[in-house]
């Protein structure tokens, strides 16, 4: 995997001069996270996430194949926050079983971890999910349909949680309008 980290260490290396940003899933539905817990940054990239469910008074753990990242994150960390941000290949990881209260992962796509991210999760616990998708209006994210998700393809992965929001807009109506380009579940595990 030194490719694919190498990669991602040079992408990180270029981003790093703008202030990472969350997902829009949590800017619009962060009334939906709990007042407390644990939460899992899976793929965290720069730690926008991270970052925004600290400040929901969250401990985060942050996982990205990339140590400049992970750097990046434990640098600007706050002292008193509850962050461990870890360079990890998560694809070979083993994930804890019913541990995170919340899970978010935004822009990273391997099918093959559903169940290990639904494992993962406490009962009771969300799943804030948002990825690209095939149906995009504009060039952006990754090109390879590996890494993009089908219609309803997000429904499918973690179709034994109960959906609390989804949103898949694709190529219908006005496409200058709304949200495009990527899909969003949040879902629960009961």
């Amino acid at each position: 995997m030194p490719d694919i980290k190498d990669k991602w260490d040079r992408i990180y290396r270029q981003r790093i001069t703008a202030e990472p940003e969350p997902a829009t899933m949590l800017l619009r539905y962060a009334h939906l996270l709990p007042k407390q817990g644990k939460a899992l940054d899976l793929a965290c990239g720069l730690g926008g996430n991270t970052f925004f469910l600290n400040k929901h008074h969250l401990q985060v753990d942050a996982w990205d194949i990339s140590s400049v990242a992970i750097d990046y994150i434990n640098q600007n960390k706050p002292e008193s926050s509850n962050i461990k941000a870890l360079a990890v290949d998560i694809n070979t990881l083993s994930f804890p079983k019913n541990h995170y209260d919340v899970i978010t992962v935004s822009h990273f796509l391997n099918p093959q971890l559903a169940p290990s991210i639904i494992t993962a999760l406490k009962p009771q616990g969300l799943l804030f999910y948002q990825t690209f998708t095939l149906e995009k209006t504009q060039s952006i994210g990754p090109n390879n349909p590996a890494f993009l998700l089908k219609k309803g393809q997000l429904l499918s992965l973690f179709s034994s949680l109960t959906p609390i929001i989804y949103h898949e807009e694709g190529r219908l109506g006005d496409t200058s309008k709304g949200i495009r380009n990527e899909a969003i579940l949040i879902a629960q595990k009961h």
